[in-house]
């Protein structure tokens, strides 16, 4: 991945960025400003999502300290961008 490249979102990575932070897809709906049925359908791989609207759910989580990360020999994973957000939203 190179400097200026954004993560890929996939469904499972969403809902595990939502699991880390505790939200409902309502809750993701209202902090990323996308509808939870786009949400819903996605996580649920019924359709893809525009990259405008990753963008945006990416967005939200990174605002709340989680982040999306590569694990050499793993692939991409979620975690806390720092320990203080774990222990301040945890």
């Amino acid at each position: 991945m190179g400097q200026d490249a954004r993560p890929i979102l996939t469904p499972a990575l969403c809902r595990a960025a939502r699991g880390l932070l505790d939200w409902t897809q309502a809750d993701l709906a209202e902090r990323s400003e996308v509808s939870r049925s786009t949400i819903r359908d996605y996580e649920g791989s019924r359709h893809d999502i525009h990259r405008a609207t990753a963008a945006q759910l990416l967005r939200a989580f990174e605002d709340q300290g989680a982040v999306l990360v590569h694990v050499e020999g793993h692939g991409l994973g979620v975690c806390w961008k720092n320990q203080d957000d774990a222990v301040a939203t945890g």
